[in-house]
Protein backbone atom coordinates (compact mmCIF):
# COMPACT_ATOMS: atom_id res chain seq x y z
CA UNK A 1 0.00 0.00 0.00
CA UNK A 2 1.64 3.15 -0.69
CA UNK A 3 1.90 5.88 1.61
CA UNK A 4 -0.36 9.42 1.07
CA UNK A 5 0.99 11.80 -1.14
CA UNK A 6 1.92 14.42 1.51
CA UNK A 7 4.17 12.42 2.91
CA UNK A 8 6.54 11.57 0.63
CA UNK A 9 5.94 15.77 -0.26
CA UNK A 10 9.82 17.78 0.68
CA UNK A 11 9.76 19.41 3.57
CA UNK A 12 9.11 23.34 2.58
CA UNK A 13 10.43 25.91 4.83
CA UNK A 14 8.55 29.47 4.88
CA UNK A 15 10.61 31.94 3.69
CA UNK A 16 10.43 33.95 6.69
CA UNK A 17 12.19 30.94 8.48
CA UNK A 18 15.07 30.90 6.33
CA UNK A 19 16.99 33.89 8.02
CA UNK A 20 16.43 31.87 11.44
CA UNK A 21 17.41 28.83 10.37
CA UNK A 22 20.68 30.13 8.38
CA UNK A 23 21.46 31.72 11.28
CA UNK A 24 20.85 28.70 13.44
CA UNK A 25 22.99 26.29 10.91
CA UNK A 26 26.04 29.69 11.25
CA UNK A 27 25.88 29.23 14.60
CA UNK A 28 25.87 25.14 14.92
CA UNK A 29 28.89 25.52 12.82
CA UNK A 30 30.92 27.97 14.41
CA UNK A 31 30.05 25.67 17.67
CA UNK A 32 31.20 23.02 15.41
CA UNK A 33 34.14 24.26 14.47
CA UNK A 34 35.33 25.33 18.17
CA UNK A 35 34.82 21.76 19.77
CA UNK A 36 36.69 20.59 17.34
CA UNK A 37 39.72 22.95 18.78
CA UNK A 38 38.59 21.72 21.69
CA UNK A 39 38.53 18.23 20.77
CA UNK A 40 42.25 18.97 18.96
CA UNK A 41 43.22 20.51 22.23
CA UNK A 42 42.35 17.45 24.41
CA UNK A 43 44.51 15.00 21.88
CA UNK A 44 47.40 17.57 22.58
CA UNK A 45 46.61 17.30 26.36
CA UNK A 46 47.78 14.18 28.84
CA UNK A 47 44.04 12.54 29.54
CA UNK A 48 43.29 12.17 32.68
CA UNK A 49 42.38 8.57 34.12
CA UNK A 50 38.82 9.44 34.40
CA UNK A 51 39.13 10.54 30.44
CA UNK A 52 40.79 7.62 29.12
CA UNK A 53 38.68 4.68 30.17
CA UNK A 54 36.11 4.21 27.46
CA UNK A 55 32.11 4.02 29.10
CA UNK A 56 29.91 1.00 28.73
CA UNK A 57 27.42 2.08 26.34
CA UNK A 58 24.67 0.63 28.59
CA UNK A 59 25.62 3.22 31.84
CA UNK A 60 27.07 5.82 29.85
CA UNK A 61 27.49 7.64 33.45
CA UNK A 62 30.48 5.38 34.66
CA UNK A 63 33.22 4.08 32.54
CA UNK A 64 33.44 0.26 31.98
CA UNK A 65 34.63 -1.38 34.94
CA UNK A 66 36.45 -4.26 33.14
CA UNK A 67 37.93 -2.15 30.43
CA UNK A 68 41.89 -3.08 29.53
CA UNK A 69 43.94 0.04 28.06
CA UNK A 70 46.00 -1.41 25.02
CA UNK A 71 49.76 -1.62 25.54
CA UNK A 72 50.98 1.85 25.43
CA UNK A 73 47.62 4.16 25.33
CA UNK A 74 47.66 5.23 28.18
CA UNK A 75 49.47 8.41 27.21
CA UNK A 76 48.57 8.81 23.13
CA UNK A 77 45.41 10.78 23.97
CA UNK A 78 41.89 9.30 22.66
CA UNK A 79 42.03 6.97 19.79
CA UNK A 80 38.74 7.79 18.63
CA UNK A 81 36.31 10.74 18.27
CA UNK A 82 33.46 8.09 18.33
CA UNK A 83 31.19 9.21 21.46
CA UNK A 84 31.49 5.49 22.68
CA UNK A 85 35.00 5.15 22.67
CA UNK A 86 35.34 8.35 25.22
CA UNK A 87 35.53 8.23 28.67
CA UNK A 88 32.34 9.72 31.12
CA UNK A 89 33.39 13.46 31.57
CA UNK A 90 34.06 13.76 27.66
CA UNK A 91 31.10 11.60 26.83
CA UNK A 92 29.08 13.57 28.90
CA UNK A 93 30.42 17.22 26.85
CA UNK A 94 30.03 15.53 23.67
CA UNK A 95 26.55 14.29 23.99
CA UNK A 96 25.67 17.78 24.98
CA UNK A 97 27.00 19.20 22.03
CA UNK A 98 25.06 16.57 20.26
CA UNK A 99 22.09 17.60 21.65
CA UNK A 100 22.39 21.33 20.51
CA UNK A 101 22.98 19.77 16.96
CA UNK A 102 20.09 17.35 17.11
CA UNK A 103 17.22 19.49 18.55
CA UNK A 104 18.31 23.08 17.00
CA UNK A 105 18.97 21.41 13.32
CA UNK A 106 18.04 17.77 12.87
CA UNK A 107 15.12 17.96 14.26
CA UNK A 108 13.43 20.95 12.83
CA UNK A 109 14.72 20.62 9.47
CA UNK A 110 14.56 16.92 9.35
CA UNK A 111 12.31 15.59 12.26
CA UNK A 112 9.28 14.62 10.23
CA UNK A 113 5.85 13.35 11.60
CA UNK A 114 6.30 10.90 14.31
CA UNK A 115 4.02 7.74 12.95
CA UNK A 116 4.14 3.89 13.88
CA UNK A 117 6.02 3.44 10.68
CA UNK A 118 8.91 6.60 11.59
CA UNK A 119 8.67 6.80 15.65
CA UNK A 120 11.14 8.54 17.43
CA UNK A 121 11.59 8.95 21.18
CA UNK A 122 12.22 12.22 23.09
CA UNK A 123 14.35 10.28 25.22
CA UNK A 124 16.71 9.65 22.37
CA UNK A 125 19.59 10.03 24.51
CA UNK A 126 19.18 7.06 26.81
CA UNK A 127 19.35 4.70 23.46
CA UNK A 128 22.78 3.97 22.67
CA UNK A 129 22.54 3.01 18.87
CA UNK A 130 20.47 6.27 18.73
CA UNK A 131 23.53 8.47 20.68
CA UNK A 132 25.91 6.26 18.33
CA UNK A 133 24.45 6.70 14.84
CA UNK A 134 23.76 10.56 15.78
CA UNK A 135 27.14 11.01 16.43
CA UNK A 136 28.17 9.34 13.51
CA UNK A 137 25.91 11.77 11.93
CA UNK A 138 27.12 14.74 13.51
CA UNK A 139 30.63 13.94 12.65
CA UNK A 140 29.97 13.53 8.84
CA UNK A 141 28.01 16.80 8.40
CA UNK A 142 30.69 18.72 10.63
CA UNK A 143 33.30 17.70 7.67
CA UNK A 144 31.24 17.76 4.70
CA UNK A 145 29.82 20.97 5.82
CA UNK A 146 33.05 22.68 6.25
CA UNK A 147 34.47 24.81 3.12
CA UNK A 148 36.76 22.82 2.68
CA UNK A 149 34.54 19.78 1.94
CA UNK A 150 33.35 21.65 -1.93
CA UNK A 151 30.15 22.54 -3.16
CA UNK A 152 29.03 18.52 -3.16
CA UNK A 153 30.00 18.29 0.45
CA UNK A 154 26.34 19.07 1.70
CA UNK A 155 24.86 17.17 -0.94
CA UNK A 156 27.00 14.08 -0.23
CA UNK A 157 26.33 14.43 3.68
CA UNK A 158 22.32 14.27 2.73
CA UNK A 159 22.82 10.69 -0.09
CA UNK A 160 25.16 9.12 1.77
CA UNK A 161 24.97 9.91 5.62
CA UNK A 162 21.22 11.70 6.72
CA UNK A 163 18.81 9.05 4.57
CA UNK A 164 20.35 6.11 5.82
CA UNK A 165 21.12 7.28 9.47
CA UNK A 166 17.40 8.24 9.28
CA UNK A 167 16.08 5.03 7.62
CA UNK A 168 17.92 3.23 10.54
CA UNK A 169 16.98 5.65 13.30
CA UNK A 170 13.42 5.52 12.56
CA UNK A 171 12.32 2.39 11.32
CA UNK A 172 9.62 0.16 13.19
CA UNK A 173 12.12 -1.93 14.42
CA UNK A 174 15.02 0.38 15.03
CA UNK A 175 16.29 1.30 18.04
CA UNK A 176 13.05 3.61 18.46
CA UNK A 177 10.60 0.62 18.24
CA UNK A 178 9.06 0.54 21.32
CA UNK A 179 8.91 4.09 22.22
CA UNK A 180 6.69 7.27 20.98
CA UNK A 181 4.73 5.90 17.62
CA UNK A 182 2.20 9.36 18.96
CA UNK A 183 3.36 11.99 19.51
CA UNK A 184 -0.04 13.25 21.57
CA UNK A 185 0.84 9.71 23.34
CA UNK A 186 4.66 9.87 24.06
CA UNK A 187 6.51 6.81 26.03
CA UNK A 188 10.24 5.17 26.34
CA UNK A 189 11.13 2.11 26.87
CA UNK A 190 14.77 0.68 25.71
CA UNK A 191 14.58 -2.59 24.10
CA UNK A 192 16.42 -5.82 25.41
CA UNK A 193 19.74 -6.21 23.99
CA UNK A 194 21.26 -10.07 23.50
CA UNK A 195 23.73 -11.38 26.10
CA UNK A 196 27.03 -11.46 25.15
CA UNK A 197 28.05 -15.52 24.59
CA UNK A 198 29.17 -17.20 27.53
CA UNK A 199 26.88 -15.28 30.27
Amino acid sequence: MSEPAHESEPVRIPDHDLDDLVATVTRLVAESRKQGETLARLTDDQPSQEDSEPIDPAHPDSPASDSVPAEGSANDGPTSVFILALGAKAYAEELAALTNWVHNLLLPVYGREITTGRPWCPQWQEHPEAVARLHALWLAWQQLTDVQAGLTGPSTWHRDHLDPALLQLRAPDGPFGACTTSATRPHHRLLASPEPAGV
